[in-house]
């Protein structure tokens, strides 16, 4: 079997640092808000290359936390794409503003750029680019245009923990930059668990009150807050995955190298990485318009995939009822023809080599 994410593997790489960093928080008595999320806020924050890095319970809330802080409710418009983790979305809905959904470019599968200044309007208030996949979106753009119109600028980094843009980490570049942690992310915990980084002191203080029931210290409470922290544990086990994380990555980019090769005379279409970009594959996506036979036959040969995401969000029936029935041509194409690959770290190459072959057989 040629299983999707290789977690087990990586339990089995790292096992005793992980035991000793999860014992010596048992052995210490302290579970929240305590050293070790402290030193893992300013070593992911230093990673990234931002001056701060507040802890949270996981990626939609960071996104949800990170809306919130920037004062985006009632009567605001933040754009951003239907091709997404549906939390991308939710957190715009549920601080009361309205998304404006933009297509996605073709072969980035991310916001496309050109796009975003015709949508603009005067309840605009920012822009949520996501870096799907693990590959940057257009930055340079989204900036210039955000600086232009007076907007802010989440970057929705979930898949993208260490992909650059022009040399600079993704998550670092707009106002405020959103990460998730959960498992089978390049970096993950074992658990639910998330990140918000910002260079701004102002924004960072808001939201660790924000994480905290909106508490400075505890017992006073300057506003209404949520329970949202990311515990000792997992904080302890991020640690120790994060000194991994770069060498990982450069694993799963030769993984993806190696199925450029092996399938480019296949009637498929493989994910582009741009030249502003550093891709970390947290998947390899591929389009194929016999996709959902392709993915039935390579199960059978114990191949496991899937599809993200079957369904875009404006297309979701939550959405639907709420008045998103838009077009996005690009977006609606696409869902019907991508198909994740596995890969991840300790995929072999003759694993990949299986994998090609089964979808040369296939097609």
């Amino acid at each position: 079997m040629i299983e999707f994410a290789g977690l087990q593997q990586q339990y089995n790489e790292i096992a005793d640092q992980i035991e000793q960093a999860v014992n010596g928080v048992f052995k210490g008595g302290w579970f929240i808000l305590g050293r070790e999320l402290e030193n893992f806020e300013n070593e992911f924050s230093r990673y990234i290359g931002t001056k701060f890095g507040i802890g949270v319970n996981s990626g939609s809330d960071a996104l949800l936390l990170a809306v919130q802080a920037l004062g985006i409710g009632e009567g605001d418009e933040v754009i951003t794409v239907s091709h997404t983790f549906i939390s991308t979305v939710d957190s715009i809905v549920r601080n009361g503003a309205r998304p404006v959904f933009l297509d996605i470019d073709p072969e980035t599968f991310c916001i496309d750029a050109a796009q975003i200044e015709k949508k603009i309007t005067k309840k605009t208030r920012a822009i949520i680019p996501v870096h799907l996949y693990g590959n940057p979106a257009d930055m340079m753009t989204i900036m210039e245009i955000a600086e232009n119109y007076n907007l802010y600028v989440i970057e929705d980094a979930s898949q993208a923990h260490g992909a650059k843009y022009k040399g600079k980490r993704v998550g670092g570049i707009g106002d405020i930059g959103c990460f998730s942690f959960y498992p089978a992310k390049n970096l993950g915990a074992y658990g639910d668990g998330g990140m918000i980084v910002t260079d701004n002191l102002e924004l960072a203080e808001k939201m660790r009150k924000l994480r905290n029931y909106g508490q400075p210290e505890k017992n006073r409470h300057d506003f209404v807050g949520v329970n949202s922290r990311l515990d000792e544990i997992q904080a302890a086990v991020l640690r120790i995955k994060l000194k991994h994380l770069d060498n990982w990555n450069a694993k799963r980019r030769q993984i993806a190298a190696q199925y450029d090769s092996l399938l480019s005379e296949l009637p498929v279409v493989g994910p582009v990485e741009t030249e502003f970009a550093e891709d970390v594959y947290h998947l390899y996506v591929i389009k194929c318009q016999q996709r959902d036979a392709l993915q039935q036959k390579l199960l059978r040969h114990d191949i496991h995939t899937q599809i993200h995401y079957p369904v875009p969000v404006h297309k979701q029936k939550a959405y639907l009822d709420l008045g998103f029935d838009v077009k996005l041509p690009v977006t609606e194409q696409i869902c019907g023809e991508i198909l994740s690959l596995p890969i991840h770290p300790w995929l072999a190459e003759a694993d990949v080599q299986t994998v090609a072959d089964a979808m040369k057989s296939a097609l």
